[in-house]
């Protein structure tokens, strides 16, 4: 089966900073795409505003009513798309890169992605719908004018505040359904415990631990079962989410610290500064100082 890429569309109720596609809402999103899609480099929140969407999310079917929020995070794949003819929603696309601007996934811990890849549709309570529309009434009047001197800064503040509050209806659904105990079966709850538990053990190794081995150690299991644990939980490999985290931490150090190369190779457990450099090469798409310098550039 043949999975295409998708990325936002330009055009008429699309908005965007310049022409970036790192933060892009749709006002308007009308009809649906055909054939198995997935996301690359974008994590998409949709909110339906009228009629009604069927779709397969990662083998398991959904349907999206209006008042329902869906989050699709990045690498999933989406197919066998159906919409009612008056079928409508609002979308947020923003890429990694652009959460460090947000300030939710920098700060906040990815062990939310555990339960948003088993729960990725919420229905939203009126109280939801009214914080959620005037968040998203204002972005947009803020993304249109462009006037203002830090007009970069205030969309990603209005985005990041947006985003927390989305993620705060997130937690609590993740706590309502764990109080009703939906789909607590012993495999399952086992399973996302242990997927949770990886996560953590990585996010707290701050980059400095790049061997599946080493933390299939700590877990007390074998990594060729810590493999097959992660791809059925997450949807990626062990390897996929150290590489997250290490980017991360090299990403946090170029942009926030005056640390030189040789610091960070040293503090992160590079063999040398060139080893380092051929990382950040490899997994960023430039050297270390181009990407600081690059940074720097966009805060002036």
């Amino acid at each position: 089966m043949d999975v295409l890429s998708l990325i936002p569309r330009h055009g008429k109720d699309t908005l965007r900073i310049g022409d970036s596609d790192e933060l892009v809402v749709m006002e308007n999103f009308g009809h649906l795409p055909k054939g198995s899609l997935t996301l690359d480099r974008h994590a998409l929140i949709v909110i339906c505003t009228e009629g009604m969407a069927q779709f397969d999310y990662d083998g398991k079917t959904y349907q999206i009513r209006k008042n329902d929020m869906f989050i699709i995070l990045r690498h999933s794949v989406a197919d066998n798309f159906m919409a009612s003819a008056d079928f409508n929603c609002r979308q947020i696309w923003f890429s990694r890169n652009e959460t460090w601007n947000v300030d939710m996934l920098g700060k906040k811990s990815l062990t939310d992605l555990v339960f948003l890849k088993h729960h990725p549709k919420f229905t939203l309570t009126e109280a939801d719908i009214d914080l959620l529309d005037r968040y998203f009434q204002l972005l947009c009047i803020r993304m249109r004018d462009t006037s203002p001197m830090l007009h970069h800064d205030l969309v990603r503040s209005l985005v990041g505040t947006m985003l927390l509050e989305i993620l705060c209806i997130a937690r609590r659904n993740e706590h309502d359904t764990k109080q009703k105990g939906i789909g607590d079966t012993q495999n399952t709850l086992h399973g996302e415990q242990l997927a949770h538990l990886y996560l953590q053990i990585v996010e707290q190794s701050d980059g400095r631990i790049r061997r599946v081995e080493e933390f299939a150690r700590q877990l007390n299991v074998t990594p060729k079962y810590l493999s097959r644990l992660l791809r059925e939980t997450l949807n990626c490999k062990p390897s996929d989410i150290i590489s997250l985290y290490t980017e991360k931490a090299i990403e946090y150090r170029l942009r926030f610290t005056d640390m030189t190369m040789q610091q960070i190779a040293d503090d992160l457990h590079f063999a040398n500064p060139s080893f380092f450099g051929k990382y950040v090469k490899e997994h960023l798409g430039m050297t270390p100082m181009e990407y600081r310098m690059k940074y720097q550039r966009e805060q002036v």
